[in-house]
């Protein structure tokens, strides 16, 4: 068996612990730039007290995820994690425990930012936290890490990310006590699947999303933008348990090629106040007209939707003929775009300013495309359609007719 080659020596300058006194390391990338290798192999070191970067076994590990599933599939099983970058003997995953145990007895236990009251009871000298920007409920597992982080006399946290102008990440980095690193997808160029990087740069390259996902910068709003994303999150919410009327938009594109627009594909529910919540985003690239009809569909059936919205202006009856095709008794209105997409969401944004529309959980691509949209549209010229089903969606809503059905989310 080859032997596993001191990761010191393979990493790049990036990937290895800053110097200095810091509490907490930040690492800000872009996709598939090595953020999960560098969490896991430090991981690993400071478990086993490995020289140079720990100068005593650390026994007593956090691992936090957006969910349980995330923390098992990237943290632990993934390419790029514990089990596949640790040599012999490997550390044992305790799924029924939820812990990873490692030979000389550490022991790293892994929570889920859904629940986080999970962190309490517990003490750790050493946390890594991963997607930090996608965690549900932020604020609150960051605060329950940090008062669990007193065992030792240096705990400390790494935080790995992809960016989002989400206010705990910006507060942390601006923390005197965190040490900041920067990642770019190129950066690791050499261990993605070929013509990865060039396809990503061809498509998102000088876009907003691009600068975002790939550059790992943090992007504010524009100046300009119609939305105002810091209220978005503010009122951010769990759906009400009863809703008047859910309808699922759809956006579709012209075409099905590479180069084509997403499909956007949005649910929203409108409460007995009269609050909108958006409820999902299941948006498709490169999908074949009977590929987002069928996600359509099976959003529609899932929320128990009174009907399906769709832009035909494109694809005229051929977008209701591709819908009826695949569930012949969906409930089904066309709608016609007469203006700019400015015009048909402005009055939208004004809901959200008099907060009338919320989010009922996390949109990531949703919501770039809402920080991003300004009068010129988006940046780099592409179609914001996430944003345009999301505005059918929320006018078939404050402009049915139809009486109000109560039902259960």
């Amino acid at each position: 068996m080859q032997a596993r080659l001191p990761w010191a020596s393979l990493a790049r300058a990036s990937q290895l612990p800053p110097p200095g006194d810091w509490r907490q390391w930040l690492i800000v990338g872009g996709r598939g730039s090595g953020k999960t290798r560098a969490g896991a192999e430090w991981v690993r070191a400071m478990a086993t007290g490995e020289p140079p970067f720990a100068e005593r076994a650390h026994g007593r590990i956090g691992l936090l995820a957006e969910t349980l599933a995330d923390a098992r599939e990237v943290m632990i099983d993934g390419e790029s994690g514990l089990l596949a970058i640790s040599g012999r003997p490997r550390p044992v995953f305790e799924a029924s425990r939820r812990r990873v145990v490692f030979a000389n007895g550490a022991i790293a236990q892994i929570f889920s930012s859904e629940d986080p009251d999970a962190l309490r009871g517990y003490q750790f000298d050493l946390a890594w936290g991963d997607e930090l920007a996608k965690w549900v409920h932020g604020e609150a597992c960051f605060d329950n890490l940090q008062l669990a982080l007193r065992l030792g006399g240096n705990p400390r946290a790494l935080f790995t990310t992809t960016p989002r102008p989400i206010p705990l990440l910006k507060r942390l980095m601006a923390d005197p006590q965190t040490a900041t690193t920067h990642m770019t997808t190129a950066e690791n160029a050499g261990n993605l699947a070929p013509g990865f990087l060039a396809a990503m740069t061809e498509r998102y390259g000088g876009t907003r999303l691009g600068r975002q996902e790939l550059d790992g910068q943090i992007l504010s709003a524009r100046e300009d933008a119609l939305f105002d994303l810091a209220k978005i999150e503010r009122e951010r919410c769990e759906p009400p348990e009863e809703l008047q009327r859910i309808v699922v938009a759809v956006d579709p594109p012209a075409t099905a090629t590479a180069r084509s627009d997403a499909c956007g594909i949005i649910a929203a529910g409108r409460g007995a106040d009269g609050t909108i919540y958006i409820l999902a985003d299941r948006s498709r690239r490169r999908a074949k007209p009977h590929e987002w009809a069928g996600s359509a569909i099976s959003l529609y059936q899932a929320l128990g939707a009174d009907r399906i919205v769709a832009e035909v202006n494109q694809g005229g009856d051929m977008v209701e003929a591709v819908i009826r095709a695949a569930q012949p008794d969906t409930p089904f209105q066309a709608v016609r775009a007469s203006r700019g997409k400015w015009l048909r969401a402005e009055p939208v944004a004004a809901l959200y300013e008099r907060g009338r529309v919320r989010h009922a959980g996390r949109f990531p691509e949703l919501e770039d495309e809402m920080a991003d949209f300004g009068p010129d549209g988006l940046s780099g010229g592409r179609s914001p359609d996430r944003l345009d089903a999301l505005v059918w969606a929320v006018n078939a809503l404050t402009g049915g007719r139809e009486a109000p059905r109560i039902r259960g989310l």
